[in-house]
């Protein structure tokens, strides 16, 4: 038997399914909606309706954007010879925080991983392919964290485009071994963009 109201209860269960987010930090959330009044949770429910029906993905680089193309794409100022390649979304905003990177994107979707079915052909690998084409550009940035996971996809496109493309880097010093982009401050990002160095 319920706890609470069956209403109380399916938003507990929604706030539980993002990540990590738990049953008392769920309910938690809730509560906390219920107390700021009806008008709270009125522009909380518009938010996520105006995500579901404004944001697309940008057929270019894969990102999220409220354009096709996206803002970045469409920057005649950034540099079409640099490609920088991250994970998700929360890489590159944590790349563009810095200031540093002048480039354009490709937004992977993942990493390799084989045992939870994530292949380069669910990466959109293809994808990839179409966007070098024509050799414009000149270094790809492989920015992704360096986990397991991130080192197999990193030696994997490095394989891939090392013979096709003049450089292939990685993000250097400044970023220990396990650390996540999107939790990096601005200072340590800069300087492992700075700092990039040959994939090998």
């Amino acid at each position: 038997m319920s706890r609470f109201p069956a209403s109380i209860e399916n938003l507990i269960q929604e706030f539980k399914k993002l990540p990590g987010i738990g049953e008392k930090t769920a309910e938690r959330f809730v509560f906390h909606l219920l107390g700021r009044g009806r008008e709270a949770a009125v522009r909380l429910g518009d938010a996520i309706f105006a995500l579901e029906r404004s944001i697309i993905i940008c057929a270019r680089c894969r990102s999220v954007s409220e354009a096709d193309p996206c803002r970045i794409c469409r920057d005649p100022s950034r540099r079409d010879d640099e490609l920088c390649i991250v994970a998700d979304q929360q890489g590159l905003s944590a790349i563009e925080r810095t200031g540093s990177y002048k480039g354009k994107y490709f937004v992977l979707g993942g990493l390799l991983s084989p045992i939870e079915g994530v292949t380069p052909e669910t990466l959109g690998i293809d994808a990839l392919d179409q966007r070098l084409q024509g050799g414009s550009v000149r270094e790809l940035l492989l920015a992704v964290n360096p986990t397991i996971e991130g080192e197999a996809t990193m030696a994997y496109l490095s394989r891939r485009y090392a013979a096709s493309l003049p450089r292939v880097t990685r993000l250097a010093r400044g970023l220990p071994r396990g650390a996540d982009l999107e939790y990096a401050d601005e200072v340590t990002l800069s300087d492992a963009l700075v700092g990039r160095r040959e994939m090998k």
